[in-house]
């Protein structure tokens, strides 16, 4: 049987959809129909039940997969190991927030450099982009914030992110904590916003969370990276919400101050994605597992 068959089968049946196994094998729609329609006819029984939505293995499809999958992924695993053996050491691709994978993921992987694995980080703030970089094979591990669909890829979830609600002191001096108290978000929209993009993801989570409302303010200041957001913040550039691991210094230094103290406050859960399948190669079982242990202690 032919393996690019087999290849473009797992697949599809992976990703639920030929349109999406196509982009992610780099072939048209027509040219995966067309392969699974071969192997369909050397099999003499049909492998998916096409939808509206994407297609459903039938039964004859699902054990197919579950006894071609996991020789595919070795026959990948010792193509991967040709490739690292004249250097002796297995490379990690990883993709993330810039400021996650910069503070909490790859310090907390470093250890793993002495036992023959290196690190190479590609920052997407962008879930989405992350996991299309991942599904494609880009990377080998994705840092997220949603859970992926379907069962092309999995996830773990890796920790939660405790947002804080931030600004120079000199604006909560002006502020005060009683005023915020009586007037939370009419108060807060008179000051202006730093932030990582125009939407204003952050301070919109925190507003409906918080005060059950969108925010009104527009950003004064927009840098896609939340160390700037607090540097800026810092120096008095407005309000801004960061994850706490983040400007937990600064609060401690007194460079900003908390501006709200709420009952609950916002949390964002990361989730540790990975294709379906690879956490059978050693070195990104380490590595994964290296960072569920480190997660414990954020």
């Amino acid at each position: 049987m032919d393996l690019a068959l087999l290849r473009t089968f797992v697949t599809v049946h992976r990703a639920g959809s030929f349109t999406r196994a196509a982009a992610l094998l780099g072939l048209s729609q027509p040219a995966v129909t067309s392969q699974i329609r071969t192997l369909e006819r050397q099999l003499g029984r049909p492998l998916f039940l096409r939808r509206a939505r994407g297609v459903t293995p039938t039964t004859i499809g699902d054990e197919l997969a579950h006894r071609a999958a996991p020789h595919l992924d070795a026959l990948v695993e010792i193509a991967e190991t040709d490739l690292d053996e004249e250097s002796g050491v297995r490379t990690l691709h990883l993709a993330g927030p810039p400021e996650f994978l910069s503070l909490r993921v790859l310090p907390a992987l470093t250890p793993l450099i002495a036992q023959g694995l290196a690190l190479r980080g590609s920052f997407s703030a962008d879930t989405d982009e992350a996991l299309e970089g991942l599904a494609a094979g880009h990377h080998d591990l994705a840092v997220v914030t949603a859970r992926p669909r379907g069962e092309l890829l999995t996830a773990t979830p890796l920790c939660d992110e405790e947002h804080v609600l931030v600004a120079s002191p000199r604006w909560a001096g002006r502020l005060g904590p009683g005023t915020l108290r009586r007037n939370g978000p009419v108060v807060l929209e008179q000051l202006p916003v730093v932030e990582v993009h125009e939407s204003l993801p952050l301070v919109s989570r925190y507003w409906a969370a918080v005060f059950d409302s969108a925010p009104a303010a527009a950003g004064a200041v927009i840098a896609p990276d939340l160390r700037a957001v607090l540097e800026c913040a810092a120096a008095g550039a407005g309000l801004a919400v960061l994850p706490r691991y983040l400007c937990e210094d600064a609060l401690e230094r007194g460079e900003v101050v908390a501006l709200l103290d709420p009952p609950v406050p916002p949390l964002r859960t990361y989730f540790l994605a990975a294709r379906t399948g690879t956490l059978a190669l050693p070195h990104l079982a380490r590595a994964h597992e290296w960072l569920l242990r480190a997660a414990a202690d954020w």
